[in-house]
């Protein structure tokens, strides 16, 4: 979770009319997640001592050019997103200052949670 600054201030200048800024820092915000939440599972690859068999090139890097994956709910692989609440049942989002809304979405909005696995087979799919 990037926490609540960031909605904060993007909401701030919404209401403020300010709609370009509020853009960029939603933007912004939403981007950070996403780099918090690759940053996290690198360290989970070096913790497991897989994380040397990570590709060099960035572009291999977005095609999964690494072991194991990380699946998150409301996506293909995990389309059904009330399994968020297992997970927060498990893990107690509340801990970090998260918490879930009635249609299990993640509040600070700025936040995400997936289950990462380091089974070398591991690949991201569609669930149909």
């Amino acid at each position: 979770t990037m926490g609540e600054e960031p909605s904060l201030k993007a909401k701030a200048l919404f209401e403020s009319g300010a709609y370009q800024d509020y853009l960029f820092v939603h933007g912004f915000s939403v981007e950070m997640t996403e780099a918090l939440a690759e940053y996290w599972h690198k360290r989970m690859r070096q913790m497991w001592g897989i994380a040397g068999k990570d590709a060099t090139d960035v572009r291999k890097l977005f095609q999964q050019g690494y072991q194991g994956a990380r699946y998150s709910f409301g996506y293909p692989a995990c389309p059904d997103l009330s399994d968020q609440a297992k997970l927060d049942r498990l893990m107690d989002f509340s801990q970090i200052g998260v918490g879930l809304t009635e249609s299990y979405q993640l509040v600070p909005e700025h936040s995400t949670s997936a289950l990462v696995v380091h089974h070398p087979e591991a690949r991201y799919f569609s669930v149909d």
